[in-house]
């Protein structure tokens, strides 16, 4: 595979993720190189370059795109510039300017392996917003109503969006993206890397959590309507919660309501955020009814988003007490179906989902007595 040389000083200074089909476009729409110079420095043919350039110059009407490549488009060929010393010194505020501007590999990866996951979700879109500087991924709930389920840096979503990682469904003010094939790619590889490198350490999580994203199981249900059994197909990523919000009580209301959803969301995205810190593998398992209580101890602050994220989740954990929360850390944050919850927990079979909306009713009261109602939304 033929590939751009980085080390080029028109290209230097450019973060490393970018893509060598942007940095043909960048080097001959910035710096003016001619196309057959770029495919004889690449070592490919002169009219692969060319299709790559204008690709990216339809891809431009994506807003993130094209925020990026204005981004980057300002420093190439910069860096290593014979200019005057009062150009050289125009060159290193910009270079510095790049770096506040777009996230490094280490962030790219951290934050895109959050977000990705989310897209996943049946009715995952992420949300961009004209002159916002977050991004925030947004699911359809069963009810027609949405529930906010993480946020990200605009620079990250417009890295990823750089990667087709994403795809923009339609421009306007506020731009809906979906995750593509080379993102769910994308998703499964970082996974692996991580459960290769890290193993259930990652997140204290069952041994095979990496590996759940792409797994799909299919499992026998009674139908609500015909009284029929029938075979239903489900992502074992899928939030229980999720499921169990399509079910109807008695009455024909939802078994959750979206504020229940939205309570138990909430732990999971500081759960999520609390692994990117210091301390990544942090024993949850003490929370569970028979670890050591009030053993967690907070990091000495380096990285506070990810040291606050573990506050709240300990906090939350705590203040919901032996067996509510066991039941809401294994379903909500390590994503752990019903059944092999009441399993591990020796608990009678179809208690769990009563059990587990008792501990989301109640750690609904936490937060509004923490925060307020429907206050302190991540991000």
């Amino acid at each position: 595979m033929h590939q751009m040389n980085r080390s080029d000083p028109v290209l230097a200074g450019l973060p490393a993720w970018v893509p060598d089909a942007a940095l043909h476009y960048l080097a001959h729409t910035e710096a003016g190189l001619p196309i057959r110079e770029l495919a004889r420095k690449s070592g490919c043919h002169a009219s692969t370059v060319l299709r790559q350039i204008r690709r990216f110059e339809t891809r431009r009407d994506d807003p993130l795109i094209d925020a990026v490549l204005r981004k980057l488009g300002a420093t190439v060929g910069q860096t290593h510039s014979s200019a005057a010393p009062a150009q050289q010194k125009e060159s290193t505020v910009m270079q510095a300017a790049l770096k506040d501007q777009a996230p490094d590999t280490t962030t790219l990866n951290r934050d895109a392996r959050r977000i990705l996951r989310r897209l996943c979700e049946t009715g995952a879109v992420l949300a961009v917003a004209v002159d916002m500087e977050k991004a925030v991924v947004v699911r359809d709930g069963a009810t027609g109503s949405s529930t906010r389920t993480a946020v990200v840096d605009r620079k990250v979503a417009e890295a990823m969006a750089l990667q087709d990682w994403i795809s923009a469904e339609r421009a306007g003010r506020i731009t809906r993206y979906r995750i593509t094939p080379a993102g769910r790619a994308a998703l499964e590889e970082m996974m692996d890397s991580d459960a290769a490198q890290t193993g259930p350490g990652l997140s204290e999580a069952p041994a095979d959590f990496a590996d759940q994203h792409r797994v799909w199981g299919e499992r026998t249900v009674r139908d609500n309507e015909t009284g029929q059994p029938r075979k239903v197909r489900y992502n074992l990523a899928e939030s229980p919660l999720t499921a169990l919000a399509r079910r109807r009580d008695k009455d024909g209301s939802p078994f959750l309501s979206d504020d229940l959803v939205t309570a138990g969301e909430r732990l999971r995205e500081d759960f999520e955020l609390a692994q990117m810190g210091p301390r990544v593998a942090q024993n949850w398992d003490r929370f569970l009814t028979g670890g050591g209580r009030g053993g967690f101890a907070a990091d000495s602050g380096v990285g506070n988003g990810p040291a606050q994220a573990r506050g709240r989740v300990a906090h939350a954990l705590k203040d919901l007490g032996p067996g509510l929360s066991d039941v809401v850390l294994r379903c909500c944050c390590y994503l752990e179906g019903l059944e092999s919850t009441e399993k591990r927990l020796g608990w009678s079979a179809r208690s769990g989902k009563i059990v587990l909306r008792i501990a989301l009713m109640r750690l609904k009261q936490h937060y509004d007595e923490t925060t307020g109602p429907g206050g302190g939304l991540i991000g």
